[in-house]
């Protein structure tokens, strides 16, 4: 059985930071990109950070580059996105993602429950 797990969210001043944790189990962690994305209210879900399977290669949506940084310990299963000099804007539910792609362009892809990250001002 396949769980992904976020934990870290919460209530934040505008200016602070948080590091929020991704946990999965059930996968083979390390064949997995892995991803940040998250959704504030009335809002489509938008994609914040990548981290490849191997960590070789980080992508960064633009409202987030020089503020956020994703990392992963493929020995514990985990993705980590550290987030500093948080804006108000910032405030959503952050969901974890893993992918791996197969043959003929098929994914394999699960999604964790999200957790509530706020900004204040």
């Amino acid at each position: 059985q396949v769980q992904v797990v976020e934990s870290g969210g919460g209530l934040v001043q505008s200016g602070g930071s948080l590091r929020l944790s991704c946990s999965a189990s059930g996968i083979t962690f390390s064949s997995y990109d892995m991803s940040w994305y998250r959704q504030a209210p009335g809002k489509e879900r938008e994609l914040v950070a990548t981290i490849t399977s191997d960590g070789g290669s980080l992508n960064y949506a633009d409202s987030v580059k020089g503020r956020f940084t994703v990392s992963r310990d493929n020995a514990k299963n985990t993705v980590y996105l550290q987030m500093n000099s948080l804006k108000p804007e910032d405030t959503a539910v952050y969901y974890c993602n893993a992918l791996k792609r197969l043959a003929f362009s098929q994914v394999l892809t699960y999604w964790g429950q999200g957790t509530q990250v706020t900004v204040s001002s």
